[in-house]
């Protein structure tokens, strides 16, 4: 029997209110996905849902069969950040994608998960991770194929490996808000700006050309990151999950997509132009092929 890497939404990045976030997780009960990450891994003014909220929502997705891992942020700032992080590592009942030390520190000594928010560049950083307690890690979004296959290769063999396939590319946080600099708002004054942007907003260059994407203290890539052309090269290598960043209108789409694309190949090419038409912006996948970021190849 043919195995295929598992399929994982990736948590959501962007503020949506709790009545689309809800709506948006009933879809995804009902997607082809085996992996549901949820949380708030950005900013921790976005509180439409709170923790108590983000564990019964696990529960109930749970029960739909799908693994679910509760995320953490990605930038620590302040005491009450830390015992909410504290508490959601306390669960005791999912695995927790870890994007941040502070989390790592608090999950030592039982199974958790490295988010993007943790750099892992070589195979001594995994080793000393899962004496810890790591069970998967996330390949950085700058590294290439040739840098996840000796990783994957020496990783310890209870690891599993996960690659960001779709949507955009996490590049930096900042203690600064810029989607209340876009707004002339200080950031202790944002009026939660980001709800405006369910996507993020796109900063253009001066000779209009999509740079990069604003998401409060985010900073993404203004292109998709698209590595569907690849898929052939991710089941040869045995990866095991290929996560799915989410974006407000086509999720579903993609994930049906990628799941479609895995069981036949020969569907790639024009699958590539369906998901390219849902990237108006443009797609990219040079970090992949150790090349600029913003580039994008077909193989």
């Amino acid at each position: 029997m043919h195995t295929y890497p598992k399929l994982a939404v990736g948590p959501v990045l962007y503020y949506w209110s709790r009545e689309t976030l809800l709506a948006f997780y009933e879809e995804m009960a009902d997607s082809p996905a085996d992996i549901i990450y949820l949380g708030e891994t950005v900013c921790a003014k976005r509180k439409l849902l709170r923790t108590a909220d983000w564990l019964v929502l696990a529960k109930e997705l749970a029960s739909t069969g799908k693994e679910i891992v509760l995320s953490s942020l990605a930038l620590l700032e302040a005491d009450s950040e830390l015992q909410t992080l504290r508490r959601l590592c306390e669960n005791g009942d999912f695995l927790v994608e870890a994007n941040d030390m502070a989390a790592v520190d608090l999950l030592s000594g039982q199974p958790f998960i490295a988010g993007l928010g943790i750099n892992i560049y070589n195979h001594r950083t995994l080793n000393y991770l899962a004496k810890l307690g790591l069970r998967r890690w996330i390949l950085p979004v700058e590294l290439s194929r040739e840098t996840l296959a000796s990783l994957h290769t020496q990783r310890p063999t209870e690891v599993e490996t996960e690659v960001l396939v779709y949507g955009r590319l996490p590049l930096a946080y900042s203690a600064r808000c810029f989607t209340a600099r876009a707004h002339n708002l200080p950031k202790d004054d944002c009026q939660y700006r980001c709800l405006d942007y369910p996507d993020g907003l796109t900063l253009f260059s001066q000779d209009q050309q999509p740079f990069l994407t604003l998401n409060g203290i985010q900073t993404q890539s203004a292109y998709y990151y698209n590595l569907l052309s690849v898929i052939p090269e991710l089941t040869r290598l045995s990866i095991d999950v290929l996560r799915i960043s989410p974006d407000s209108r086509h999720t579903k789409l993609v994930i049906e997509t990628f799941y479609q694309s895995l069981r036949n190949h020969t569907k790639i090419e024009v699958e590539i132009k369906n998901l390219q038409r849902l990237s108006p912006l443009g797609s990219c996948n040079g970090y992949w092929f150790g090349q600029t970021g913003m580039t994008f190849l077909k193989s």
